[in-house]
Order: structure tokens, then sequence, then C-alpha cells
């Protein structure tokens, strides 16, 4: 059959299948009609059929959490009064033929109509005058051919006593925007702090697209994506003819030149409700609109959400995190001005020099205290005042003034403030327990989820992401024997990567349970080079819930830094990773919606029985890693809280009380961000502190450990005290546990030489060492040969005359050295200890020692 002949015969049957398909919509339409007969006319202000009422959000218990409602504030603007291009925008996104058509368009209809036959629905039908008809007299949520009939029969008598002006002007005063805005004034203002008579062509297009997907299209919320599609219909005006490519382009630069992520709206009904709960309800708005709910649902549908957030919990972090944020700013102050006193005493009198002896008036210190002290006065009193002034008496000069001072006081506050977030996860469901996303929730300077979509290193925090990998592939076990000293790796691009431990501290040779509790770096890029980039990745990816393919590549370079956790992530994507260990392995989805009734108490949606069953539908992709691999990783992170880098969480919050914990901190290159994840067998919580703007330090005084670590302790002390002591469920089968040498790892030595130096460690079956150690006996001949060259060097001094004790580091170290010597009739052992213990002090702290002993690299390693 021929090419031609195939084509006329697919064209036939496309033409045959829509001229049923028109017949059948013609019928129903005349149903429609007769259906409604008696209707004469359209209420002329096109009032709602039901009344508004909040939507009531609830936590676990039951207990309210906050309402949300509509803006009563709502301006209507005039189609005269908003720019060409603003309509222009809307039509090229929403309706290009809207002059052209009588309400509907047919071609779109058919379209739309087959789509929901083949139960691929996917938007887009609705033309302008569509749209104002089902926002008003349709419920948009029902996604079916009887609610587009209803949305037809209303778009026809609007076109019949409205004109297309009207019609449009009713769809820009109307139409939801995100961010419980209606109308292009109010999400004008919302998005842009300016009316929608001011907006530029690329601002126009960000409005007309965040119609269609809220969440999706916001440049507050997804900025990239938002670029990327206002590219798109910018693209498609130059091509209508609406704008030429040089304003385009002028007006996209613009925009994006002088964006800024934190901005939003002071007017928003967002900031006028007693909310328990301020990041979580809105972390809440975006997955409401994910599951498809339009803003007149969220804020004037009267709906009950019942979420997964404890009150109690959340109640908890935000005592805590106030504390810690507190803590951590007033040391970073004090921090601060230690610095920069010591670089006032050093530079200033240099710069002051050099300024009155070449006359340069702009080098002057002199004042710049008082002009420090004079700026903080007018952000921290003045500006405000001024705000409330321009509000009150409706002056535009005086709120555009302290506009502009709120914009700086963010600048500033990005640079010199520290931040904050926690999350809180149930170890099996995913239930978001407790959220904090910042300091405090402002809409005019602070509204950042960083919880969420902060985008930060999670420094060794990371590690046990690929370790898992290795332990999951059986190339590691928890007591692998792995060197820690100096070494070079070679990145693939043939690039050299020269890693230190912290402080430059090596110790030889070390377990990889205590490379990873010590959170040492060259053992751990150790693992990564032996289980190699590609296993690393994708174990990561899997457990940080990353599956795009570009994604994948563009979050995890294929260079050694990945695995000191060189890469960007939020914190939600760390609690779920590291929730996957306590539930088994097995993927932890978070969510923060059980479900959602209507105003008449009918169930409506149920987003985690829907989730629950796409985790079956998915079926063993949802094990992460095995049982076993995730009860040893377990085991492993418990060592940290233990005797690592989290065991001073037990200081500060009095101790664990027999409870099984497990975690990991981490702290990135110069202490600019530090974490702490952890986790019991009932709940998982990420903390983190840093600034907003990378580049500045914490201070070496705020790691991981002593900063975060410190509250993440106290918090999850608090939240367990009501629960019980559950242990980490461990496999019915697949796990051995083996005493071994706490040196080398391997089966103790049969004669004896590792007696007093064993532990009982826990291997997936088949892992378990073969071997018995050799270390100890190595090291019991190193000690003799150690002992002889001493004694021989006191020997040798002594019969020149010398003392060897004759260096001391102070007169203290030397009184409680002879206080502790052995009198005359009570010779021992200890002498000898003593002696060796004060020569390794002397040669140790005394550089122009001309006496030193040379310990070999075996004999240090076993002091």
């Amino acid at each position: 059959m021929s090419t031609v002949r195939k084509r006329r015969i697919v064209i036939d049957i496309l033409l045959g299948i829509t001229f049923v398909f028109s017949i059948i919509i013609a019928i129903l339409l005349g149903l429609a009609l007769a259906a409604t007969q008696n209707l004469k006319y359209i209420d002329g202000d096109l009032t709602p059929i039901e009344s508004a009422l909040p939507t009531q959000i609830f936590d676990r218990h039951g207990e309210l959490i906050t309402e949300f409602f509509s803006n009563e504030k709502r301006k209507v603007i005039s189609i005269d009064e908003v720019p060409d291009h603003l309509l222009f925008a809307i039509m090229t996104r929403e309706d290009r033929r809207f002059f052209e058509h009588n309400g509907f368009d047919f071609t779109r209809l058919v379209k739309a109509a087959f789509d929901i036959v083949r139960g691929q629905y996917s938007g887009g039908a609705s033309t302008i005058t569509q749209q104002v008809a089902g926002n008003r007299y349709a419920d948009r949520r029902d996604i079916s051919i009887s609610r587009k009939l209803v949305e037809l029969w209303y778009s026809i008598q609007l076109e019949r006593y409205y004109t297309k002006q009207e019609i449009l002007e009713f769809y820009i005063n109307e139409i939801p925007f995100g961010g419980g805005t209606n109308g292009v004034e109010a999400a004008s203002q919302f998005y842009f702090h300016k009316s929608a008579r001011d907006i530029t062509i690329a601002e126009s297009v960000l409005l007309a697209n965040v119609i269609a997907r809220h969440s999706t299209y916001s440049p507050l919320k997804n900025p990239n994506i938002a670029k990327e599609r206002q590219e798109e219909i910018l693209s498609q005006m130059v091509e209508l003819g609406y704008t030429t490519q040089e304003e385009a382009d002028q007006s996209f630069h613009q925009y994006w030149q002088g964006y800024d992520g934190t901005r939003a709206s002071s007017e928003s009904a967002w900031g006028n409700r007693n909310d328990k709960a301020p990041w979580f309800s809105w972390y809440l708005t975006s997955q409401l609109e994910e599951l498809h709910l339009s803003a007149d649902d969220i804020w004037k549908g009267g709906l009950k959400v019942y979420t997964t957030l404890d009150l109690e919990y959340q109640s908890i972090a935000d005592e805590y995190m106030a504390q810690a944020l507190k803590y951590a700013n007033e040391t970073n102050a004090s921090n601060t001005r230690v610095r920069s006193k010591a670089g006032d005493k050093q530079f200033l009198p240099i710069i002051d020099l050099l300024a009155l002896g070449f006359n340069l008036r702009d080098l002057r210190t002199a004042g710049s205290k008082e002009k420090s002290q004079a700026k903080k006065y007018y952000r921290d009193y003045l500006n405000p005042l001024i705000d409330v002034l321009g509000v009150s008496f409706n002056r535009n000069d005086l709120k555009d003034t302290a506009t502009t001072g709120f914009e700086i006081e963010q600048k500033i506050s990005k640079r010199t403030e520290i931040e904050g977030a926690l999350v809180s996860l149930d170890s099996h469901t995913g239930h978001i327990l407790a959220m904090i996303g910042g300091s405090s929730l402002d809409s005019r300077t602070n509204w950042f989820n960083r919880a969420v979509d902060g985008h930060i290193q999670p420094g060794s925090s990371f590690k046990p992401l690929y370790y898992s990998a290795a332990i999951n592939l059986k190339k590691f076990d928890a007591a692998s024997l792995i060197i820690d000293r100096p070494v070079v790796f070679e990145n693939d691009d043939g690039t050299p990567y020269i890693p230190e431990n912290f402080k430059g501290e090596w110790v030889d040779y070390v377990l990889l349970r205590n490379a990873l509790a010590h959170s040492m770096n060259v053992p751990s890029l150790k693992v990564l080079e032996a289980i190699g980039f590609d296993a690393a990745i994708d174990q990561a990816s899997k457990l940080l819930g990353i599956s795009d393919p570009i994604q994948i590549e563009k979050t995890f370079p294929r260079k050694f830094p990945l695995g000191l956790g060189i890469i960007n992530v939020s914190p939600l994507q760390m609690a779920k990773a590291y929730a996957t260990f306590p539930n088994g392995g097995k993927e932890v989805v978070p969510i923060s919606v059980r479900y959602i009734e209507d105003r008449y108490g009918k169930i409506i949606l149920e987003p985690e029985k829907q989730m629950l069953n796409a985790q079956k539908r998915k079926g063993n992709a949802t094990q992460l890693m095995s049982p076993q691999a995730a009860f040893v990783m377990t085991n492993i992170l418990q060592g940290t809280v233990k005797y690592g880098t989290l065991s001073s969480t037990s200081y500060w919050n009095g101790g664990w009380e027999g409870r099984p914990v497990a975690g990991k901190t981490g702290t990135t290159q110069n202490w600019s961000d530090a974490w702490t994840c952890g986790f019991t067998n009932q709940v998982t919580t990420t903390m983190w502190f840093g600034f907003d703007q990378p580049g500045n330090s914490l201070g070496t005084n705020m790691t991981g450990a002593t900063l975060t670590g410190k509250y993440w302790g106290k918090y999850m002390k608090r939240i367990h005290e009501d629960m019980p002591n559950e242990e980490f469920t461990e496999p019915a089968t697949g796990i051995r546990r083996v005493t071994v040498c706490e040196l080398s790892g391997d089966l103790p030595d049969p004669e004896g030489y590792c007696n007093g130096h064993t532990y009982e460690e826990v291997f997936i079956e088949g892992t378990q060492p073969r071997t018995y150690c050799e270390l100890h006996k190595k090291r019991e001949k190193a000690n003799v040969d150690s002992e002889e060259r001493i004694i021989n060097v006191l020997d040798s001094l002594e019969r020149d005359g010398e003392n060897p004790f004759k260096l001391w580091i102070d007169e203290e170290e030397k009184q409680e050295y002879m206080d502790n010597q052995p009198g005359e009739n009570d010779q021992d052992d200890n002498e000898e200890t003593v002696t060796i213990d004060a020569l390794e002090t002397t040669t140790e702290n005394n550089s122009e020692n001309d006496y030193s002993i040379d310990f070999n690299s075996e004999n240090h390693l076993f002091d």
C-alpha cells in the first residue's frame, strides 16, 4: 500500500471520528438547552452559586491549625487601565482566537473530548469565555464532558449578553492567579509589588502563565520553570506581532537581572490569619494546588483539610528553633566583633594614615561607627514607621520609600542573619510531623521556606547515602579496614583532588564504622572510589527522590568533592533519605495531607490512600536497599550518637535513657552550613543552620555537632518523652553478629593478643570476616622494640650527665610530674610508665629538643 493511500485512510478515519463526536456533542448540547429552557437571563454581576467559606486546616489529632480565607480587599481594575501587552499575553497563553469565536473553539473542544475519552486530559480546551463561565457556574475540579457542556452553555449565553471587552474584563478581575489571589490587580501586587497598570511585558507573561498552573509556573516557587515557560510565550507573542524581539528580550533580561526570590505581597490574606504552623501552612498551599484545587476551592470553598502535622511537636520545634537561632546569631555577632576589633586594630590606623598623608577624604574612617548606628536605627525603627504612615494616609511616595528600605533590609539579612530549618517525618509513613522554614514567616522580608525549597550543601551528612550503596553491594562492611592518610584522587576529567580531614588529623588505619562516626574525609572518598560514581549517584538520587535524568546530572557532579556533600538539597529531601534506614530500606514518601472533605462533610480527595496505592503499584521498586543493608547502616549511625560527632547530644539533653538513636552531622567548607540528620524508629528529623547568601561562615565554634546537634538532640528528646523506647527492626534473616577485633575488624587472634580489645559487630550474612587479626601481635612486638629504644636513650643521656627532664612546658606540669613519682620504698612499673609519658610530652611540645624518639607509623597508631 502506498504512503499516500495510508495517509488518506488516516485522514478519513480522523474526519469520521470528528463527525461522530460532532453529532454526539450536538445531541448533548441540545439536551442541555432543553433542560435549561426556562433560563431567561444570566445574572449580570456573575455572583457565585455558593457563598464563600474559609477552608479549615487540622492536625493529625483533629486540632485546628489555621483557616484559609480570601482577601476581601480585592481591587477591581478596568480593562482600559491595564496595558495592552497584558491582554495580549493572556490571549497568547489562553485563547488566541478570543475575538474570532462565539464562546468556544470547536477544534479545541473536540480535542478535549478525545483526551477525556482516552483518560489523558491535560487541559487547554477552554476559551477565556468558558473559563469565566466555569469559574462561576461549574465545578472545575470535575474533569468530564458534562462539566464541559455546562461551561459551553453558559459561555454561549455570556457571549450573547456581553461584549468581548466586558467578558475579558470579567476574566482579568475574577480568574485565580495562585497565592490566594483573584484578578490581575491582586496578583500583580502579590508577585511584583506593583499595580497591574505598571507591569512590563515580561511580568505580564508570568501572570498569564500562572493562570494555568499556579504552583508550577510561579516565579516565586519555581523561578527556573517559570523562566523557561516565559521565554516560550514571549517568542509566541513576537511571532503573533504583539511585540518586537528587542522589546521582549529587553523586558526579559531586565526582570531577571533584578529578580529577588524573597519578594511577596504584604497585602495578601496570608498574613491576616492566626496560624499555629505558618511554615507548614505555606507549604500546604502548594500541595493543595498540586491536587488540582483552585484558588476558590482553597480560599472560599469551606473545605476541611486533615493533615499529618502534630501541633505538639510543632510547638516544641518552634521553641528550640527560636533558642537555637538566638544563640547562633548572638555567637556569630560575638565572632564578628572579635574579628572586627582585630581588623580595626591592625588596618584602620594604616588607612587613616594614608588618608591624611595623601589627603584622601573618602578613606577616612572616623565616624563610621556613628554611621553604622544611624543606618541600623533607620532600618529597625524609622522604616517601619514610614510604611505605616504611607498605608494610613495612602501616600505612594512614603510606601515606595518603605519598600526600598525593606528591600535593603532583605539583602543585609541574607548576608548577616543566620537562618534555620527543621523537618520531622514519621520514620515509616512519611507523615510530615513538624516543619520550620526560617526564623519567622514575614510576607514582606522572610517567606522563603528553606525546609522545602532550600538548595543547601549537606556536607558530611551526605556520606551515609553512598555508604549505604557500599554496604548494600557488599563491597564494604561495618568492620572494613580503610587507610586514612594524605592521598591524591583523580577525577574523571583527569584533574587531581586532595582532600583533608577535619583539622588536618590522620589516623593511618580506621574501621568503616569509626570513619563515618568521626566523619573522616579520606576514608569516605576511598569508599566512593571503590564503589564508583555510578553506584553512588544511583543510590543517592533514589534516596533523595530525584528521578529525572537531567536533574540527576545537574545535581551530582562526577567528581570526588561529591563525596563530601558538594551538592544542593533541601532538608525535606534529606529527611526522606534518612527515614529509609529505619524503614527497612523501603522508600519513604513525605506527605502532608491525609484526606479532604468538602463543606458538606463528604470526602473528595484522599492523597494518602493514593500515595499508598502508587507505592503498591511500584512493587519491589520501593525497596531502595535490602533490609539487611538498612539495618547495618542504622547500626553504624548509632555509633555516631554513642561515640562520634553526635555523642555530645547526651550531655546537652540529659541522656537518651536507653533509647536507640542514630544520625550524622554535616559541616560544609568554611563552616558555612551546619546539619544534623538523625532518627529513632518512630521519627526522623533534619535540622540546618546557615546563611541564605552562600559564602559566609558560622565560625569554627558552630558546627553540625556543636550547634545543630545540640538543639536537634534537645528537640528529639522532648518529642519522644511519651513514646516507648523502640528498638530498630532487625530482619528475621540475613544478619550475623560476630565478635571482632576493634583495630583490624578481623576475628580475634586465637593466641589472645586481642583480649580486651574486641566488640560485637553486625554483618550481612556472608560478609563477616574469615581471617584472624595480626595487628595486635605486631603491636606487641613494636611496643617491646620501642621500650628498648627508650631505655637505651635514657641510659645514654644519664651517662652523658644530662637530665632528660630539663625541658618542661610549665612549672605546673613539672610539679604534677614530681607529685606522681613513687617513694623510695614503693618502686614499681609505674615509674617506667610515667617516665615514658613525660619524655613523650617533652619531645612533642618542644621543637628545639635535641633528643626525640622516632616512632614508626605502626607504633604511633598503637600508642
